[in-house]
């Protein structure tokens, strides 16, 4: 699922837009017992907690694509009789109406899901009536297909903070009653996918709030997917593998590290208009091989990183933005920035050694001066055309009329002439 198709879904959880059937749900304690059970028509909710159950739905279409939310196939044992991908298929064909079935999600879920606390289990059913777009986005009054799906939110429960609020009952201010508050959705999941605006059943649409820590066993133990990566982990574990090769104590490799994340920062592809998102850049090993080159690192660090990113990433590729920590790259251009500075300012310090006839040191002592001309002069624009030469004595000479009023300084010292 790309952006288009997540926001033409998520787009149409408002009151007057969604399609929602029905809602189940299960309130779990920080023990795994089941406290409580639920299952409502959705529609028939009161305003208020149908509102705050959508934006629950909308927060699992939320954030970015490869880090919080995560395409996963099934593998073809998941999709056989007794795979949890046919377990899923059933559930979405009971429209959440069959309780046996609701229990044994439930236990699914409870069961592979590591937490520390109570949450709520929600699963949402939508039918979806597809219309047709023509080639400039526009609708059809025609209907491709029903996009049935599930939509599974997981939100901790947790008890609300202590405070002072209004009893109203003894009309003074106490002590506020702590109850236990659902919040935003820690991980979730939508099944099938939305691939190409039409139903993918070999795929479901991951979510998780936590890019460094997924919950990799609700993929593999709950949905019966291979677990992968985010785009977080990815750039965390990039950056270990840099690291512990280059090393992270001197400003040397400091500045190796940082012109990696600049020449990867590089690669980015920039979209020549809104209307189309460009390709990714995929890192194959010989992209990163040209990077480490480009960056300075030496051959024999370049290829252990090499060697390591193939073992760590294999077929699961990163794409160069996944890579990329805008801080750091930001940090590097204030580096290189400094550095010119640098190169400036001692390129200006040579000019001016060069120019004078007596350099000083900083505290203003004369120093002997490195010779590269016999004899230096400065004189006003004016008197430039003034100046020639002419043989006096045998011996050739610089002539510079002066008037009487005019005064001369040699070496710095007032000269009468």
């Amino acid at each position: 699922m790309n952006k288009k198709e997540i926001a033409e879904i998520k787009r149409r959880f408002k009151k007057d837009a969604c399609t929602f059937t029905r809602l189940c749900g299960c309130y779990v304690d920080a023990d795994h017992n089941k406290v409580t059970t639920f299952g409502e028509t959705f529609l028939n909710l009161d305003d208020e907690e149908l509102l705050k159950y959508l934006d629950i739905a909308k927060k699992v279409l939320s954030g970015t694509v490869g880090n919080n939310l995560l395409e996963l196939p099934f593998p073809t044992a998941e999709e056989a009789p007794g795979g949890r991908q046919q377990f899923l298929m059933g559930l979405r064909e009971s429209a959440l109406k069959n309780d046996e079935l609701m229990e044994t999600f439930y236990d699914l879920v409870i069961e592979n899901y590591r937490y520390v606390g109570n949450y709520l289990i929600l699963v949402f059913h939508d039918a979806y009536d597809v219309m047709t777009r023509t080639t400039d986005n526009r609708k059809l009054d025609e209907s491709e297909e029903v996009y049935e799906y599930l939509l599974c939110a997981i939100c901790p429960v947790t008890l609300s903070k202590p405070g002072l609020g209004y009893r109203a009952d003894e009309n003074r201010i106490g002590p506020r009653i702590r109850d236990w508050v659902v919040g935003a959705p820690d991980t979730g999941f939508v099944f099938p996918a939305f691939t190409d605006r039409s139903t993918d059943i070999h795929s479901a649409l991951f979510y998780t709030r936590d890019t460094k820590l997924p919950h990799a066993e609700l993929m593999e133990g709950g949905l019966g997917c291979e677990s992968r990566l985010t785009a977080t982990e990815k750039k965390l574990t990039f950056q270990t593998i840099v690291r512990e090769v280059i090393g992270e104590e001197d400003d040397e490799s400091e500045t190796l590290f940082l012109n990696i994340q600049g020449n990867l920062n590089d690669m980015i592809p920039v979209a020549e208009d809104e209307t189309a998102e460009p390709d990714p850049v995929i890192l194959t090993t010989d992209l990163i091989a040209d990077v480490l080159t480009d960056s300075g690192v030496s051959e024999e660090h370049a290829a252990v990183i090499e060697k390591s990113y193939e073992n760590v990433f294999g077929e699961e590729l990163p794409e160069a933005e996944q890579l990329v920590d805008p801080k750091l790259v930001a940090e590097g251009g204030r580096r290189r920035e400094r550095r010119e500075l640098v190169q400036q300012v001692e390129s200006l310090k040579q000019q001016l050694a060069e120019t004078r006839s007596v350099p000083v040191t900083d505290d203003g002592e004369d120093v002997p001066a490195a010779k590269t001309y016999d004899v230096i002069l400065r004189v006003k624009p004016e008197k430039v055309e003034q100046i020639h030469s002419q043989v006096i004595d045998g011996r050739r000479c610089i002539v510079i009329p002066m008037e009487e009023d005019e005064h001369a300084a040699v070496n710095g010292v007032n000269t009468t002439i």
